[in-house]
């Protein structure tokens, strides 16, 4: 063994720190389901809620980019010949 003094106390500090903070977070993810549950309870579509909390999240100039690739991706496979498929009969 060598001379090296670990310091326990500050150990134990640091990892009651971080198990406080993971109750914490448990205890947030909880009130944040309570909350998508009432929203959904008022008939409110929670993946559009979600949705719309995630495109907040990005700056003006992400959500502009974004939209306009997936504007482009979704006229480039509009206007492409169907691959694999065969048109239905009206």
């Amino acid at each position: 063994m060598s001379d090296i003094t670990i310091p326990g106390g500050k150990i134990r500090s640091f990892v009651e720190r971080i198990e406080n903070l993971d109750t914490e977070i448990a205890e947030l993810s909880e009130q944040k389901k309570e909350v998508f549950s009432e929203a959904k309870g008022e008939g409110f579509d929670v993946k559009i809620l979600k949705e719309i909390i995630k495109l907040r999240k990005q700056d003006q100039d992400e959500r502009d980019e974004r939209e306009s690739l997936l504007d482009l991706y979704m006229r480039a496979m509009e206007t492409a010949p169907a691959v694999g498929k065969t048109a239905k009969a009206a």
